[in-house]
C-alpha cells in the first residue's frame, strides 16, 4: 500500500472521529425491553461472568427481580464473579449471594450437557470479550452454540464492544493447532464483536457436523468499530487497565516462552522479563496473588526487562496493529535461545511459521507479509457478518 493511500486513510479515521460526535453507547444488556419478552415466564440459564452488568448492576441481579427464572448459571475461565487466575480448574457450586447454580464450562467441562440443558428453555449469553483468538470466551461461545444447537435451544445474544475492535491483524490459525486457545480460522486480531463472532460460527458451518444454532443477538447502539472503548469492568484478573487490553494481543506471545510478562504484579501484559535477563531498565518481582496469579512464573524472583505500558498512548493508538518487535528483539537477545520457546508458543499463533520465522531471524515486515494472503481472505468473509458500520483500513 502506498505512503499516500496510508496517509489518506489515517486522515480519513482522524476527520471522522473528530468531526462527528459519538452517539451514547447502549449495550445489548441495557435493552432489557428488547429482550425481556423473549425471556418472561421462561426458564433460562445465562453465561455470565462479572462484566455481565447493566450499569453498575449485574445481569443477575437486574433479572431476579423480573418475570424471569433463572435455572442455572454457566461460567467461563476465571469463574462467575471473575475471581480465578487464568488455566484455573473451577468446580460447580453454588453462589453464595444469589443461591444460583452454578455450572463451570472451563476444564474437563466446556460443553453444556444435556444434563445441564434439560431444564432450560432459553440460554443468554452475555460476556465481555477483548477480540483475541486466544482469549478463551470465544472457545465457551461456541460450545454453548453447539449445545444449543444439539438441545434445540435458542441463545439470547447480549452484545458489547470490543476493545480491539478497531484493526484485524495477525496469522490466521491453522486447523492443524486447533485448540481451545485457537479454535476457529481466524487472525489473531479479528475485530468482531461477541454477536458478530457468533454469526461467523453459523455461518462458516464451524460447529459439529455444520449444525447451526438457534441465536437472537441483541444489537448494540451508538457502536461502530471506529470506536475506542474503554471497558468499565475487567475482563479477567490480569486485564485491569485500557492498556493491558491494548497490549494483549502482541504481549500474549510471551506466554510461550521462558519469560515472565508480568503475572502477580500491578503490570500485566504491560512488562516482560527474566531473572537472568541482562537487558532492559525495568525490574518487577512476581508475587502471589490469590485470584490472580496464585503461582506466577518466577514468583518471588526479581526479573529484569522492559515495561511497554506507555507504547499505547505514544505509538499503538495512532497505528493498531499486532507489534512484534518485542518478541523478536527479546530472542535475539537472549542468551538460551535452545529453551525461549515452549511448545505452548505454537498454539498460541496457531500455526508453526511464526516460531520458525523468528528462529530464521526475519524481518517483521517479512513476517507480517507472509500474512497477508489468508488475512485479506479474512477480511473479505468477515464483513458478510459485520453487524456494525466497520473502521477504514489504512495500513497493511
Amino acid at each position: 500500500m502506498s505512503e499516500y493511500k496510508k496517509l489518506l486513510g489515517f486522515f480519513m479515521l482522524c476527520l471522522f472521529q473528530v468531526t462527528y460526535a459519538q452517539p451514547k453507547l447502549t449495550t445489548g444488556a441495557e435493552q432489557v425491553n428488547e429482550y425481556l419478552p423473549l425471556l418472561k415466564a421462561k426458564k433460562i440459564g445465562l453465561v455470565v461472568n462479572q462484566t455481565s452488568t447493566i450499569g453498575q448492576t449485574h445481569l443477575v441481579d437486574s433479572l431476579q427481580k423480573l418475570p424471569v427464572s433463572i435455572k442455572a448459571i454457566f461460567a467461563p475461565e476465571h469463574g462467575f464473579r471473575g475471581n480465578h487466575g487464568a488455566g484455573v480448574h473451577i468446580k460447580n457450586n453454588k453462589d453464595a449471594k444469589t443461591g444460583l447454580k452454578v455450572i463451570s464450562l472451563y476444564g474437563t467441562h466446556k460443553k453444556p450437557t444435556k444434563d445441564d440443558l434439560k431444564d432450560i428453555q432459553i440460554v443468554v449469553f452475555d460476556i465481555q470479550d477483548v477480540g483475541a483468538r486466544f482469549y478463551t470466551y470465544i472457545s465457551t461461545l461456541h460450545y454453548v452454540m453447539e449445545a444449543c444447537a444439539e438441545q434445540k435451544k435458542q441463545l439470547v445474544i447480549l452484545d458489547r464492544p470490543n476493545p480491539n475492535g478497531f484493526y484485524v491483524d495477525g496469522p490466521v490459525l491453522d486447523k492443524k493447532f486447533q485448540s481451545f486457545v485457537g479454535m476457529h480460522p481466524v487472525p489473531v486480531v479479528h475485530g468482531m464483536t461477541i454477536g458478530e463472532y457468533a454469526q461467523m460460527i453459523n455461518g462458516e458451518k464451524w460447529l459439529k457436523d455444520g449444525m447451526t444454532c438457534n441465536i437472537k443477538i441483541i444489537k448494540m447502539k451508538g457502536y461502530t468499530h471506529n470506536d475506542r472503548y474503554s471497558l468499565p469492568v475487567k475482563p479477567s484478573p490480569n486485564l485491569p487497565t485500557a492498556e493491558s487490553i491494548a497490549l494483549y494481543p502482541s504481549m500474549c506471545f510471551f506466554e510461550g516462552t521462558n519469560y515472565s510478562l508480568g503475572r502477580g504484579t500491578d503490570k500485566p501484559f504491560e512488562c516482560f522479563g527474566k531473572p537472568e535477563n541482562t537487558k532492559g531498565d525495568y525490574t518487577f518481582t512476581p508475587k502471589a496473588i490469590a485470584g490472580v496469579a496464585e503461582n506466577p512464573p518466577y514468583k518471588d524472583k526479581l526479573c529484569r526487562g522492559r515495561l511497554v505500558t506507555n507504547f499505547v498512548n505514544n505509538i499503538f493508538n495512532k497505528e493498531p496493529r499486532l507489534y512484534l518487535d518485542w518478541i523478536m528483539n527479546a530472542y535475539q537477545e537472549d542468551t538460551s535461545k535452545a529453551t525461549f520457546f515452549t511448545d505452548f508458543f505454537t498454539t498460541l499463533a496457531g500455526t508453526d511459521e511464526l516460531k520458525k520465522q523468528i528462529i530464521a531471524g526475519k524481518t517483521e515486515a517479512e513476517i507480517r507479509a507472509s500474512w497477508q494472503p489468508k488475512l485479506n481472505e479474512f477480511r473479505v468473509t468477515r464483513k458478510k457478518y459485520l453487524l456494525y458500520t466497520d473502521f477504514v483500513y489504512f495500513y497493511k
